[in-house]
């Protein structure tokens, strides 16, 4: 009689230690980093780069361009300024590349700006590492609220 009870109990602990471990597995953890893939001869901007949106203190730039290739990791740049001939501030966002694709959007938030003032801007990418892509903008502008 000892015996259905036991079964069980150790049934309901296998069960507890199988949910418990799939519970604390991530599935969008990449088993293994890819090694990078060959970088692109030319990359260049195919859309934009243009003002997504704005308010007082930020902005979100956006822009599309040939895949670079090259490290999966990368990050979309912004050098921006309120003078177009000194473009001395620099803001960042990451993004994984898909090597399947063969253009990659970036959008890039800038913060910290001030209301009501012209900012002048050029976009560029790179690799984790800090390798650019090569590719840069034109000087584009856009106003704060």
């Amino acid at each position: 009689m000892t015996e259905f009870p036991l079964k069980v109990a150790l049934v309901a602990v296998v069960i507890l230690c199988w949910s418990s471990s799939v519970a604390q597995a991530n599935p969008y953890k990449a088993v293994a980093d890819l090694p990078a893939g060959p970088r692109a001869t030319h990359v260049r901007i195919t859309q934009g780069p243009e003002l997504e949106s704005a308010s007082t203190h930020s902005a979100i730039i956006r822009w599309t361009s040939d895949n670079p290739g090259g490290s999966d990791e990368h990050f979309g740049v912004v050098t921006f300024g309120t003078d177009p001939k000194n473009l001395s501030e620099t803001a960042k966002s990451h993004i994984r590349l898909n090597r399947n694709h063969p253009y990659t959007i970036f959008r890039v938030w800038v913060d910290g700006l001030q209301p009501r003032t012209t900012y002048y801007f050029t976009v560029d990418s790179m690799e984790a590492d800090g390798t650019r892509d090569g590719v840069k903008s034109r000087v584009g502008s856009f106003t704060t609220r």
